[in-house]
């Protein structure tokens, strides 16, 4: 490259050491992948590249993505790929249920694409795949984390509702300021109804909400979102790190250093969550096993106080 090449280009955005993570080589990584393969199981470790799945894999802990691989949206900063998706498997729920006991999961975290293509949103088979887990694994904690439901009936929501997820979690994903280029498919004031509605119908189940920083958002309007959460009576909030995860998605405006992302849950602890999970590699199921016990304990002091 010449010195005339190396002036025009622009420097390369380099990761900061404290998101720096090592490539997963263990025994336990390649046992996981081998049983997502043989029950025919897509996880958001994969297709959305997380950044812990070497952790959280050689720990065999996996993140299942059910209805398919295939998202009907297109958001800015998800790496999953979107298009038509697939017939939803019948087998799924009963797999699901497999992958959690052959694992040995205390605690599961169920998530989904998004299917706009389905009546209810694909809402139906998350029952299912709760009473699966019911059957197979009850011992089993089961935390959901579902797409939005937009333009489908309450019912939708209310029928995983009655199925009594231990936790139920939806991402705001950023500020609303940011939402037509972010999640131009979402509306902000709509996620936060949906949580609100899990709240009004059963407020015995845990809500969970999080948001991704250094996409351009502002410290007030951080601020903001937890307000608005702590209105919907959220009781977990996370926020971590944006990660570009190819060229073509958001580019990263900032990289949040970890005192940031302290100073943030020290703020969010003094609004009145139950919890706070805030850290450059925090994503929505890292962790959660080990995030819903302190959860819980935190309810029982809090209603013990």
């Amino acid at each position: 490259m010449s010195e005339a090449d190396s002036v025009l280009r622009p420097p390369r955005t380099r990761k900061p050491d404290w998101i720096r993570v090592k490539a997963p080589t263990s025994t336990g990584f390649a046992e996981t992948k081998a049983l997502m393969r043989r029950l025919n199981l897509a996880t958001v470790c994969e297709e959305a590249a997380c950044p812990n799945i070497g952790e959280c894999w050689t720990k065999k802990h996996a993140t299942v993505m059910i209805l398919g691989d295939t998202c009907t949206r297109a958001c800015a900063f998800c790496n999953v790929k979107t298009g038509m998706p697939r017939m939803v498997d019948p087998q799924e729920p009963q797999h699901v249920a497999d992958a959690a006991a052959e694992l040995g999961l205390q605690h599961i975290v169920v998530t989904s694409v998004d299917r706009d293509d389905l009546p209810d949103g694909g809402a139906s088979q998350f029952v299912k795949v709760i009473e699966a887990l019911r059957r197979t694994t009850p011992q089993t904690t089961i935390e959901i984390l579902t797409p939005d439901f937009r333009n489908k009936a309450e019912s939708a929501i209310e029928s995983i509702v009655a199925a009594r997820p231990d936790v139920y979690n939806h991402n705001l994903e950023t500020v609303p300021r940011l939402y037509p280029t972010i999640r131009p498919g979402a509306r902000y004031y709509a996620s936060l109804r949906l949580l609100e509605s899990v709240k009004r119908h059963d407020p015995s189940i845990f809500t969970k909400s999080g948001i991704m920083l250094g996409l351009g958002e502002e410290r007030l309007e951080v601020h903001q979102v937890m307000d608005d959460m702590r209105s919907a009576d959220i009781d977990f909030m996370t926020m971590g790190q944006y990660l570009q995860p190819t060229p073509r998605h958001a580019k990263v405006a900032e990289f949040v250093t970890p005192q940031s992302f302290g100073a943030y849950a020290a703020i969010a602890r003094a609004k009145g969550f139950l919890l706070v999970a805030s850290s450059p590699l925090t994503r929505s199921s890292y962790h959660a096993d080990a995030d819903f016990a302190r959860l819980r304990a935190a309810r029982e002091a809090k209603l013990a106080g």
